[in-house]
């Protein structure tokens, strides 16, 4: 049975990136900008050493599995050079 939630929320992975140290963190959720409050405010133990964080990269899906899927490749070592090219890219256009 399917579950209702997936169809109820869009989910998103998403990856931010360290202002202040090299870090890039990767994750999903179905509500992005409170994610990123959450990340910044300190709330999560895993990122707040690294905070203030910027979003880098977004990407929307219909399914929590699919975003799961993505979250996994955008961890691997594939998915970390894409993401670090991204956050150069970035960099050089401030």
């Amino acid at each position: 049975m399917p579950r209702l939630v997936d169809e109820l929320y869009m989910y998103y992975t998403y990856a931010i990136n360290s202002i202040e140290r090299n870090y890039i963190y990767v994750g999903l959720t179905n509500y992005i900008n409170r994610r990123l409050v959450e990340h910044n405010s300190g709330k999560n133990s895993t990122t707040r050493p690294y905070k203030p964080f910027e979003l880098i990269y977004s990407k929307e899906f219909g399914t929590r599995s699919e975003a799961r899927d993505h979250e996994k490749y955008l961890k691997s070592g594939v998915g970390k050079e894409f993401l670090k090219k991204l956050r150069n890219d970035i960099s050089e256009d401030h």
